[in-house]
C-alpha cells in the first residue's frame, strides 16, 4: 500500500514553516523565525503577517525540494486553520488554498492545538522511533494555551482542565520582563535556572478545583518580592539572578506536573505526553518523565524541533484526517479561536 505523501503550512503566530511526510515519516521540515518582534518585547500581529506574506513561498519551496518531492506526488496539503493571529493565518490559509485549486490537490484545515498533541505521532519524534498508542494523555503547553487533553480512540479529544487565566509559556516571559530578561523569556530562564537555588525564594501557589491552571497569582507574587526586595537592595535583581531564575522555573514547572498527574490518577492511562514549546524546558522535561516512570507508564516528549510551532506536526494531524477522507472546503476560514475538541 502506497503510504500518503502530505504537504504541510504554519503560519498561525510568528514562525513561517512547510514540511513534507509520507505516512508518518518526515521527509523535510523547514522553518522561518521572525526575528523583528523582539523589539517590542511580544509579538505584533501585523508585522507578523507580513513577515509570512515574505516567506511563505520561499519555505514551502524549500520544503519540497529538500523532501526531494514534486507537486504531483503530494496528494494532500494540510495548512493550520486555527487557532492563532487572524492575519497570520489567512496567509498560510490562502496559500494552502491557491496551491489547492493549481494542483488540484485536496485541502485539509488543522486544529493547531491537536497537531502538537500529534506530534507525538510522527515516526523519528522520539530517538527510539516509539510512539503512543491510544488512548494518550498529553499536557499541552505554549505560549498561548495551556491544557490536559485525553485522546481517545479515533483521535477523540477532550479536555480535562485548562488555565483560567495566563498560558505557562505566558507565566514564563511575563516573570522573565519583571526581572529584566529579554522577551521570549523562557529559553533564558531555563538557561540561567541551571546555575541557581530552586528553592531560594517560594512563589505562590494556586488553589484550584479539579484540573484547572491559574499563573497569574505566581506573577503577582513575583512582583511583589521583586518591590519588596528591591526596595531595600536595588541589585537584588542582578545578584540573584540565578536564583530567581531557577525558583520562577520551579514553581510554574511544579504548578504543570502536579495538576497533571491529578489528572492522571482520575484517568490512569498507560501511555502519556507533554507538547507545545514550553516542553522544550529541560527541568519540565526531566521532571515529567520521571513522574511517568514512577507510576511505570510511558512517558513521551517531542524531539526540540517538534515542540515549537512547526509544519511536520500539521502534516501528520493532516495526514490523519486525510486517511479518513475528511477534506476541506475551499471556502475554508480561519479560525483565530478553535476549541481542541472541535
Amino acid at each position: 500500500m502506497q503510504l500518503p505523501v502530505i504537504l504541510g503550512i504554519e503560519s498561525s503566530c510568528d514562525d513561517t514553516a512547510a514540511a513534507v511526510i509520507r505516512g508518518n515519516e518526515v521527509l523535510s521540515s523547514v522553518s522561518f523565525a521572525q526575528t523583528v518582534h523582539q523589539t517590542f518585547g511580544g509579538v505584533v500581529p501585523e508585522l507578523a503577517s507580513r513577515a509570512h506574506i515574505t516567506g511563505i513561498l520561499p519555505v514551502v519551496e524549500q520544503a519540497l525540494l529538500q523532501a526531494n518531492i514534486s507537486k504531483s506526488e503530494v496528494q494532500g496539503i494540510a495548512v493550520t486553520q486555527g487557532p492563532g493571529l487572524a492575519g497570520s493565518l489567512c496567509v498560510g490559509l490562502n496559500f494552502a488554498k491557491s496551491l489547492s485549486q493549481a494542483w488540484a490537490k485536496p485541502l485539509i484545515g488543522v486544529n493547531h492545538l491537536k497537531a502538537h498533541v500529534l506530534a507525538h505521532f510522527l515516526a523519528d519524534s522520539q530517538p527510539d522511533g516509539s510512539i503512543p498508542k491510544l488512548p494518550f494523555l498529553c499536557l499541552t503547553v505554549s505560549g498561548g494555551h495551556t491544557m490536559i487533553v485525553l485522546v481517545e480512540d479515533g483521535y477523540q479529544f477532550t479536555i480535562l482542565g485548562k488555565t483560567q487565566d495566563d498560558a505557562a509559556g505566558e507565566a514564563y516571559d511575563k516573570c522573565g520582563k519583571l526581572i529584566g530578561l529579554p522577551y521570549p523569556a523562557g529559553v533564558e530562564i531555563d538557561k540561567l535556572a541551571k546555575e541557581g537555588n530552586p528553592h531560594a525564594f517560594p512563589f505562590g501557589k494556586p488553589k484550584m478545583q479539579g484540573f484547572e491552571f491559574s499563573f497569574s497569582g505566581l506573577k503577582t507574587s513575583v512582583l511583589y518580592k521583586i518591590q519588596a526586595e528591591t526596595k531595600v537592595n536595588p541589585n537584588f535583581i542582578e545578584e540573584n539572578l540565578n536564583d530567581l531564575c531557577a525558583s520562577i522555573q520551579h514553581s510554574i514547572n511544579t504548578i504543570l506536573i502536579e495538576t497533571f498527574y491529578k489528572a492522571w490518577d482520575t484517568h490512569p492511562v498507560s501511555y502519556v505526553g507533554i507538547a507545545g514549546g514550553v516542553s522544550a524546558n529541560t527541568d519540565l522535561r526531566k521532571r515529567f518523565m520521571l513522574e511517568a516512570e514512577k507510576r511505570n507508564i510511558q512517558g513521551f516528549i517531542p524531539k526540540f524541533g517538534y515542540t515549537t510551532d512547526n509544519a511536520a506536526m500539521i502534516a501528520i494531524a493532516g495526514k490523519i484526517q486525510w486517511d479518513t477522507h475528511a477534506e476541506s472546503p475551499i471556502a475554508l476560514s480561519p479560525k483565530p479561536k478553535f476549541p481542541i475538541s472541535e
